[in-house]
């Protein structure tokens, strides 16, 4: 099954870093947060990947045309020609399509211009700034066992503030602190489609969490998978900063692999 990433955006709410960089290349340790994602999916055997560049996509494309180099033990033998010898590989088993889907185009419509691409075939959609230790083999299973159109993965995750509690005379009685599951479900990416998404889908200006997916929900074709482990999207500094010291501590949740 295909993994598509989006992988396009601006990146405008950590424009610290996403002013010299598309946001999924922001690194988390030594590697962008998108080589993690993918790693994560590698490790439940998905290695086919179609990236929805956009913004800054010559940067996405460098980094792979060079990956297999940058992984690799090598000898350069200049003395009978320009030879190189590769001793030890560390690269992953990817097939990886990098398709240049505009600079404005909407998420929908990025999804949109690589339909070729992934084919006629059920496929797997997430985002590039945003990890989880979410089973991605639970929820192709849960996909395949409703047999709805469309499959996202719901997270809860914690309210940016404190919560007071105050009673009918405005007195606070207790502040506590942010409840670790007390916001709404919201959209965590991991999702899971059918072909037939795209027949949800006008075009370029097409925002795909809008009129596709409310669509999918009015005709009962869009069902949530409650995911009540890690996630953690990049919006800002502060969430960069959180999931460097999860790697860097050796404490990330989502590092299943070896």
């Amino acid at each position: 099954m295909k993994v598509v990433i989006l992988a396009g955006g601006f990146g405008t709410r950590i424009s610290e870093e996403s002013s010299f960089i598309p946001k999924p290349m922001i690194k988390i340790g030594e590697k962008p947060i998108l080589w993690h994602i993918m790693k994560y999916y590698s490790y439940f055997g998905y290695n086919d990947f179609v990236i929805c560049c956009g913004y800054k996509q010559e940067v996405i494309k460098s980094f792979f045309a060079n990956y297999y180099l940058h992984m690799s033990d090598v000898t350069f033998d200049f003395t009978t020609g320009n030879k190189m010898i590769v001793h030890r590989n560390t690269s992953d088993p990817w097939k990886i399509t990098l398709i240049d889907t505009g600079l404005y185009t909407m998420t929908g419509g990025r999804i949109n211009r690589v339909r070729e691409y992934v084919g006629n075939q059920t496929f797997m959609l997430t985002y590039g700034d945003g990890i989880s230790n979410v089973n991605l083999k639970e929820i192709e299973k849960y996909h395949k066992s409703h047999g709805k159109i469309a499959t996202i993965t719901a997270v809860q995750p914690a309210p940016r503030f404190g919560v007071l509690d105050i009673d009918d005379d405005e007195k606070v009685n207790n502040f506590k602190e942010k409840p670790k599951e007390g916001g709404g479900w919201i959209n965590a990416g991991f999702m899971v489609l059918n072909p037939e998404i795209m027949n949800y889908i006008e075009g370029d200006v097409t925002t795909f969490e809008k009129d596709p997916l409310e669509t999918l929900a009015l005709e009962g074709q869009l069902k949530a998978f409650k995911h009540h482990g890690f996630w953690q999207c990049i919006d800002t500094i502060n969430d960069k900063g959180l999931l460097e010291k999860l790697w860097l501590n050796n404490q990330a949740p989502w590092k299943l692999w070896e």
